[in-house]
């Protein structure tokens, strides 16, 4: 797969998959770090007087015009952050955005408007591809958040287009996950928390090929609980999927990967819950109640555990981080992985992402992943529908 610092694109005209989809309130944006994400990108393009045609998707419109999921208010946010004048599109495709990309000059931006207006893109429609190819020389993928999808934007395109790249952010993800994480370096902990044990049934199992040790916590611990034949009170468990906790539990000694699961929780009526109970032993949750938190003796576990590693990865939060209640067990890990020395730390996953910036320590952090489902699928060793797009293209 090439990348776009080893190709030539002095004054050629790029169409560059970007991942713009940010929260905006009342035409605000909420949160720029996709967008800041991909400023390297582009002043590397800038510099070599390169003119850039940009395209994202924004939220679910699902093929209509949904004027509250416009990019307009990006394009203003972009310009301030380049100090230059980005030019907004009135559609994706069409006469009129064909006419503005073919009069772009070198050194200026275009951003395309939502992709997801047109039912093209998510059905990855030969003529949407064909469209969006037809504006530009080169075809730049930046947008790892969607490389798991197969949509016109990452995928279509690149049959119609002659020269196909990676982005700098894409080579960043693809350096970390595809090779940090790949051959890591020993003692290599990978910490998996969240909701479900559903939707990383495949990660961890992929895991346990690679890894020394293996951290669970969040809600998912709650049906490895059950498979050590505890009882969870009115915890978030998933019962059908017991006998698949236990499976990998004995896999993972099969293997000698060390499996650690919290020792105590702390405890709520509620995920709204203000005013968390008192931690208790694992194995002792009470009916009526829920575990909402990893508690302090297995912070402490996770933290001695955390501090042999010289790789992390950390995908999913240890509690309801979302309630200030119940944050502590995620925040403490989050400062636990910061304070490591000459260890890869790899995050990824957007609850994580949060936890991370709420602690004030994205920038102890080796790399933070910007996908959520890609970087799910990653883990899960199945090949990215972007990924093999772009390496059929450069081939």
């Amino acid at each position: 797969m090439l990348f776009i610092d080893e190709m030539d694109i002095a004054g050629k005209k790029l169409l560059i998959r970007v991942d713009y989809n940010v929260p905006i309130k009342g035409g605000v944006i909420q949160d720029d770090n996709r967008i800041v994400q991909s400023l390297d990108t582009l002043r590397h393009a800038l510099k070599q007087g390169a003119a850039l045609i940009l395209c994202s998707h924004m939220g679910k419109p699902k093929g209509k015009a949904v004027p509250e999921l416009s990019l307009k208010p990006v394009a203003g946010h972009l310009g301030d952050l380049l100090n230059t004048e980005v030019l907004m599109a009135p559609d994706c495709v069409g006469d009129e955005v064909a006419d503005m990309a073919s009069k772009l000059q070198p050194g200026r931006i275009l951003l395309l408007e939502n992709l997801r207006f047109h039912e093209g893109e998510t059905a990855n429609a030969p003529g949407f591809s064909k469209a969006l190819a037809s504006l530009a020389e080169v075809y730049v993928d930046d947008a790892f958040g969607t490389a798991h999808r197969a949509h016109a934007s990452n995928v279509g395109v690149t049959q119609f287009m002659d020269r196909c790249c990676g982005g700098l952010l894409l080579k960043k993800e693809w350096q970390y996950l595809g090779e940090a994480l790949q051959n890591p370096e020993h003692p290599y902990v990978a910490v998996s928390g969240g909701a479900k044990v559903s939707t990383k049934l495949e990660v961890l199992q992929n895991l346990l090929d690679t890894v020394d040790e293996l951290i669970i916590g969040g809600a998912m611990s709650n049906t490895f609980f059950l498979a050590q034949g505890y009882e969870t009170g009115s915890s978030l468990v998933e019962r059908d999927l017991v006998d698949a906790a236990k499976g990998i539990l004995e896999r993972a000694e099969a293997k000698g990967v060390k499996v650690h699961l919290p020792v105590d929780v702390v405890l709520g009526e509620s995920v709204e819950d203000e005013n968390p109970g008192e931690a208790v032993d694992a194995s002792a949750i009470p009916d009526g109640k829920m575990a909402l938190d990893i508690g302090p003796k297995t912070i402490e576990k996770f933290q001695s555990v955390l501090g042999k590693a010289k790789t992390v990865m950390w995908n999913g939060p240890m509690g309801v981080f979302e309630n200030p209640a119940f944050a502590k067990g995620s925040l403490a890990l989050a400062e636990a992985m910061a304070k490591l020395e000459g260890a890869t730390t790899v995050v990824g996953g957007g609850d994580t992402d949060v936890v991370v910036h709420k602690a004030g320590l994205a920038d102890r952090f080796s790399f933070i992943s910007t996908g959520g489902g890609s970087f799910l699928e990653f883990l899960e060793g199945k090949e990215l529908p972007a990924f093999k797009a772009l390496r059929e293209c450069s081939q």
